[in-house]
């Protein structure tokens, strides 16, 4: 869980009760000043109703009120209703430079207005997250006001500061070229800190979806959750993400937080299996989960700031928890909880550091100015080598079970293995014999079966099987309401091919024409070969007769083209008779008896041509012109 913001507030919280009463200096700048720390040079009035303006605090009355904070950290006023005034006077000597930039280092505070007096009056800017990110003065992740001083005199600036949620106002004031020169180093840091968080979880998740691990991908959705909170607590999300939502950007820092808590829960009892080690650690654990995602509604709710108190102590009871079941996981040897335990006081001592450095205790150097960052790194790189650790210790684990499994099963085997030898032998002889055996039965029914229903010289079906496809046909037009066409084929000309070149030459001629009709149609479809040069072809599905009589011009067509025997190139025609079911038949003897008829009919039209079958009680049929073919 991304504690450190948390533990930070803390530690601020303590800070700030501990005020006192001495009067703040003016701020001396000069040509060499590139930053500097405005908190001992600010005095602060408190607005309890919100009520005073600009006009208001200048005037000697109340801008009598205005007092120093005592003490050494930042200032932080905790959770008030009040609104904060605070003011700040900058001395400018001659020479000194005009172009500064007040940076406010807190992302989440609410309502921020700056005011810097001029001659004619006061010079104003508006900020806070309750701003739309390019409504600000400064495009920045902290809120930035430029200001111009003039040299030679004394000014005083105002900040006029009201949040919901903690009000810590941390100021510091740059010279433009050094605020760049930081913001360039910050943002690096931030961006290599959160790309490795963002590699970390890439890395875990491929290995974790692919070998289904829980704790791999428990630590992915940990790592996205501390994405989450550290792109919103730090302002990126609200300069990058949703600069155009700040209502979101508002409630991202407590909900992400509550998320992670989640999350951090989730890994922390999946890694160390509280359940099974720890139930009484585990059940806490789930209440404390169940904290998080009420203290989330909550601030959906417009609870915002109790949302950020529950979050503050549900996160505090869960590093000791989590630090407590760390340490039992030690105490049990249970894999990688060492690294673990480690990785969180590694955390822990980064945000004590920072926080120490925020107080005053210590001063400022790397580890306490980014303390927490580099706690927070640690933690979890330490956390990825715990992760190792266990997999690895779990794995060998497995190795060794496996190992020991299949040492027993090969003793097994060795021991069965002399007693069967002979048998093993006889069965497998006998088994070779019965599958021979088997092979020769199953080729013996599938060529009988073949021979039986199918014509030998062709291979197509024939008249047997071409009335059993016939009745599952119907029985499935019977159910779906299809229409069902049945064309009888008779070749033109192929008894002079018999008679001039001889049977075999038919016969291959015969093997072309098969070919051709299958060609013709779909695989579903059925061609079969009643006899001779007689053929038949079952299409379901028919829209109409004018498709049937499609399909049957181009099965003339495609049986009329030349075909090449031996060195022989014969041309035969055909005459096709449609009929269609239940148009023509309503049976199968019946609805080849219409084919058959509408066949004979195209032939006496002319041959090369299709004919289509009468309804039932007509007494003179009409056949349908085709295209008659060159012959």
């Amino acid at each position: 869980m991304p504690l450190a913001h948390l533990f930070l507030l803390l530690l601020a919280l303590l800070t700030a009760a501990a005020s006192g009463g001495v009067w703040a200096q003016a701020a001396q700048l000069t040509s060499a000043t590139t930053s500097l720390s405005l908190r001992p040079f600010v005095e602060v009035l408190e607005d309890a109703d919100g009520s005073l303006n600009i006009a208001d605090v200048e005037r000697p009355d109340i801008a009598a009120r205005f007092r120093p904070v005592a003490g050494r950290g930042e200032l932080n006023f905790g959770y008030s209703d009040a609104t904060y005034w605070l003011r700040v006077r900058l001395l400018a000597p001659p020479g000194a430079p005009s172009s500064w930039r007040l940076e406010v280092d807190q992302p989440s505070l609410d309502y921020l207005t700056f005011f810097l007096r001029h001659n004619s009056g006061f010079a104003r800017l508006d900020g806070g997250d309750r701003t739309a990110f390019a409504a600000r003065p400064y495009a920045h992740r902290n809120f930035v006001f430029p200001l111009v001083l003039s040299p030679g005199g004394e000014q005083s600036l105002y900040l006029r500061v009201a949040s919901e949620g903690n009000v810590h106002i941390p100021l510091t004031l740059w010279a433009p070229h050094a605020l760049l020169a930081n913001d360039q180093a910050s943002y690096s840091l931030l961006a290599a800190y959160l790309g490795g968080l963002l590699a970390l979880a890439i890395y875990h998740l491929l290995p974790g979806c692919a070998q289904r691990d829980p704790v791999s991908l428990a630590y992915v959705a940990f790592l996205v959750a501390r994405l989450f909170a550290e792109v919103s607590m730090r302002g990126l999300g609200n300069q990058y993400l949703w600069p155009e939502w700040p209502e979101w950007g508002n409630l991202a820092p407590t909900i992400s937080l509550c998320l992670a808590g989640v999350t951090g829960a989730v890994f922390v009892r999946v890694f160390l299996q509280t359940r099974q080690t720890a139930p009484g650690l585990d059940r806490l654990l789930q209440w404390q989960q169940a904290g998080f995602l009420v203290a989330a509604l909550a601030a959906i709710s417009n609870v915002y700031r109790w949302a950020e108190i529950g979050v503050i102590l549900l996160s505090t009871a869960a590093a000791a928890t989590t630090l407590i079941g760390a340490v039992l996981g030690c105490s049990r040897r249970q894999p990688g909880a060492g690294l673990f335990l480690i990785a969180w006081i590694v955390h822990l001592l980064g945000v004590a550091a920072a926080g120490m450095h925020e107080t005053g205790a210590l001063s400022s150097n790397l580890l306490t100015d980014y303390g927490v960052e580099i706690g927070s790194a640690l933690q979890i790189l330490l956390l990825s080598f715990a992760i190792a650790a266990r997999t690895l210790a779990v794995r060998q684990e497995m190795d060794l079970a496996h190992g020991e499994m299949l040492r027993a099963k090969e003793q097994a085997m060795e021991t069965l293995q002399q007693s069967e030898k002979t048998l093993e032998q006889r069965v497998m002889q006998r088994t070779l014999e019965l599958a021979e055996a088997n092979d020769r039965l199953r080729q013996s029914e599938a060529e009988l079966r073949k021979l039986a229903h199918h014509d030998p010289l062709t291979g197509l079906a024939n008249r047997a099987l071409l009335f059993e496809e016939l009745r599952r046909v119907l029985a499935r037009a019977k159910r779906s309401g299809e229409m069902v066409a049945l064309l009888m084929i008779d070749l033109d000309g192929f008894k002079p091919v018999n008679d001039s070149y001889g049977h075999a030459v038919g016969d291959h001629l015969l093997e072309i024409i098969a070919t051709r009709l299958q060609d013709c149609v779909r695989v579903s479809d059925t061609v079969a070969r009643l006899g001779g040069d007689e053929f038949v072809v079952v299409v379901e599905a028919v829209l109409d007769s004018k498709q049937a009589m499609t399909i049957g011009a181009k099965i003339i067509a495609n049986l009329s083209q030349p075909a090449l025997v031996g060195q022989h190139s014969l041309q035969v025609g055909a005459s096709v008779g449609i009929a269609l079911w239940p148009l023509h038949a309503e049976d199968i003897h019946h609805l080849l008896q219409a084919a058959d008829r509408a066949m004979y009919l195209a032939k006496e039209d002319g041959r090369g041509r299709c004919s289509l079958a009468t309804p039932p009680g007509q007494i003179h049929p009409v056949p349908l012109a085709g295209k008659r073919l060159a012959r």
